[in-house]
């Protein structure tokens, strides 16, 4: 709860879009009383007298503009504490100070790249052994626990083959393992909008900023949000040590994103419900990948998990490498470019691009193959976006 001058906003009173124009963002917080929050650029802050200050001493330890962002962010997950890290991956590397040489991570197999390459070559350097499971099985999830196991890492959905992992059963099943065990939940592809792992058991929920919640393709800038007070306290603690943290502008840039997240996460599922249902029906596509058609696997879980979901859509074209390669370059609206989440549409070959840094062996067991395509659907007209990806694929695979 932000309180000054005797104003108090307290998030439990109000709605998701109301928290996300109003929680850390009261004028009273600023001389000038400015509505929209100023970008404060200072490194450093006069102090009183040695060891007096106003809240604020360096700003890597601590800045108004990112404890702004900060206190948006926490209500939007059903948070208490939120702090925010120069990116998803940055995020990811202060959490792991969490654990010591000789800890054990559990994660799901269809992990982000860029996770899966941070488990593989950068935390076994520490000491910090990682084993990547199938999270759809629950028994074989269970065989998966370590005596030394102290982290579990869920992505749902997952990156790029849309999985949903039962959040609540993998994370009731680790404490009953062992309660000191963190559970963590890549709440990324879902946004806070739609999915909101704290209350199924979650210790942490972690978000790549860069994508849905600030959605404009301007800023890479990761987040974390949790409840329990001590958790919050070493995290904070590590974001000052480690100092991966994201400069004022981009905590800016992020607020205003997050103003009208509710409005775009609803238009990114409007036209992800279209795209995928057109694509469902065209002949040179041999599977289509959206949790909310009825022919995903986990579509029950989806309704009782999530409460919708946006524009990320996976799908397994006719032919190889040839015709995809010749479908993203016959592509006009749809850009062939890294990342998703933003207002305009990209799509990507994740086996060549997002997703290279996962051995071959582990890609192929996932079904990243050469005929593998990820689209992030963007705002534009579902009719103009349907009919480029026609026109591509007709160019791309003729002989249909």
């Amino acid at each position: 709860m932000s309180s000054l001058n005797g104003f108090a906003h307290n998030p439990d009173h109000y709605g998701f879009q109301t928290n996300a124009i109003h929680s850390g963002q009261e004028p009273e917080k600023w001389s000038s009383r400015t509505v929209v929050p100023p970008i404060v650029m200072g490194t450093t802050f006069k102090q009183y007298e040695p060891g007096k200050h106003a809240g604020f001493e360096y700003g890597r330890s601590g800045n108004p503009t990112r404890n702004s962002l900060e206190e948006c962010l926490a209500p939007l997950e059903k948070a208490k504490y939120a702090l925010a890290f120069a990116s998803g991956s940055a995020a990811l590397t202060t959490m792991s100070y969490l654990l010591k040489s000789g800890d054990h991570i559990l994660t799901v197999d269809d992990v982000y790249g860029g996770t899966n390459r941070f488990f593989r070559n950068c935390a076994n350097r520490m000491g910090i052994e990682t084993s990547f499971v199938d999270m759809l099985d629950l028994e074989l999830t269970e065989k998966s626990f370590k005596s030394n196991t102290m982290m579990v890492w869920i992505e749902t959905p997952t990156n790029p083959t849309l999985k949903l992992v039962d959040i609540k059963a993998v994370c009731d099943l680790a404490k009953k393992k062992n309660p000191e065990v963190i559970c963590v939940v890549d709440n990324t592809f879902a946004s806070a909008y739609f999915q909101n792992p704290l209350e199924l058991g979650a210790d942490i929920v972690s978000h790549s900023l860069t994508k849905y919640m600030n959605g404009h393709s301007d800023v890479v800038m990761g987040a974390i949000m949790l409840n329990d007070e001590k958790l919050y306290e070493r995290m904070k603690y590590l974001q000052n040590a480690v100092g991966a943290v994201p400069s004022p502008f981009d905590c800016f840039l992020a607020s205003r994103g997050l103003k009208t997240l509710a409005f775009r996460m609803q238009a990114h599922m409007q036209n992800g419900l279209k795209v995928a249902k057109s694509l469902s029906e065209n002949p040179r596509i041999e599977k289509v990948i959206y949790p909310g058609l009825e022919s995903h696997p986990q579509h029950e879980l989806y309704k009782s998990q999530m409460k919708g979901f946006g524009g990320m859509i996976s799908i397994y074209i006719k032919g190889g490498i040839d015709e995809s390669f010749r479908f993203l370059k016959e592509l006009k609206l749809f850009a062939c470019a890294e990342s998703l989440g933003g207002y305009e549409s990209l799509v990507e070959h994740p086996a060549i691009m997002t997703h290279a840094s996962v051995p071959k062996d582990q890609r192929a067991i996932l079904g990243i193959d050469d005929n593998f395509v990820r689209i992030s659907v963007g705002l534009e007209d579902a009719e103009d976006l349907i009919g480029d990806l026609n026109q591509a694929l007709e160019k791309a695979i003729p002989n249909v």
